[in-house]
């Protein structure tokens, strides 16, 4: 009997010290979005634009001298068209696409259907979306 006492005693204390260890979980996952986020017009003009209108949005982006014709500089809008900011312009060449000619290439995506994608069908997370876009492009207009 004092054979299986004190295998007892070693078996409990054995679990006590193992139960004090802290146990190592993966940390939580840094990439998850909450549902409903939106971000801001600069960080997807950043994500989204600046690769080829430039980090300034004056056409001059890394990725510019790959399309076809050169990206639009999205800081004379205002300018081009007599004063005022073509808010509305601007929101449907972001919903759904340049045109043939309408923005100077057919290179650009249709951000509209790519929103509905990344938002699951959510249209007014892809209009609050493409109206913060469109914000953060007027705050570019040269002065």
């Amino acid at each position: 009997m004092p054979h299986n006492l004190l295998k007892a005693v070693f078996a409990i204390a054995a679990v006590v010290a193992v139960s004090n260890i802290p146990v190592i979980s993966s940390p939580s996952p840094v990439d998850e979005i909450p549902a409903g986020y939106i971000p801001s017009g600069k960080a997807m003009f950043t994500q989204y634009c600046a690769s080829c209108h430039g980090p300034e949005g004056k056409g001059d982006g890394p990725s510019a001298f790959t399309l076809k014709r050169p990206p639009s500089d999205l800081t004379a809008l205002t300018a081009t068209h007599m004063g005022e900011f073509p808010r509305q312009y601007v929101m449907n060449v972001l919903r759904f696409g340049p045109g043939l000619s309408a923005h100077g290439s057919s290179d650009m995506p249709t951000w509209g259907s790519i929103f509905q994608v990344i938002d699951k069908s959510n249209e007014n997370a892809v209009q609050q979306r493409i109206n913060k876009l469109t914000t953060y492009i007027a705050s570019l207009q040269k002065k």
